[in-house]
């Protein structure tokens, strides 16, 4: 209930970094030469081409779904997504960066687009989350963003080995 709480400033910083997350992941990724886009992260963590296909799925597959679903049904149960799971299963380190940060943007500004015409009386509709419990449409933004937090914290990581 996060966001229900917000002053209209702190509701306009929160879109405001949601929004400049794929600007983000393009000025730290976007002119890397090939063999630096598949180089790990400390301690095994996502390589460049890794955290943006993760974004980019989570994106679509994990908050997308978790909107629509939240929006469509009443109590829905959510699945998590298993990032590392699926970055191994997709064979992320093989995929093209330029097109993650595209397939990142594109399923961000979507979802922004679908939350900001959230009416207000649907903003508590809740579900329960795998592994994390009860959530409500209005937790999604901050969730989003502490996602996006931790990522940039890695890239952080990343970018000062490099």
């Amino acid at each position: 209930m996060k966001y229900l709480l917000l002053t209209r400033t702190e509701r306009d910083e929160l879109w405001s970094a949601l929004e400049t997350m794929p600007a983000f992941l393009l000025e730290q990724f976007g002119s890397l030469p090939a063999p630096q886009t598949t180089r790990p992260g400390p301690d095994g963590a996502f390589s460049p081409v890794e955290q943006c296909w993760h974004l980019a799925d989570l994106e679509r597959e994990g908050f997308a779904v978790r909107i629509r679903r939240l929006l469509s049904d009443t109590d829905p149960y959510l699945p998590d997504f298993d990032g590392d799971q699926v970055a191994k299963e997709r064979e992320y380190r093989k995929r093209s960066l330029p097109e993650a940060i595209r397939a990142f943007r594109a399923a961000r500004a979507a979802n922004l687009v679908t939350l900001r015409a959230v009416p207000a009386a649907e903003w508590s509709r809740s579900g329960t989350q795998e592994g994390v419990g009860r959530v409500a449409l209005c937790d999604l933004p901050h969730m989003m963003a502490e996602h996006d937090a931790s990522h940039r914290a890695e890239i952080a990581a990343w970018s000062r080995r490099q």
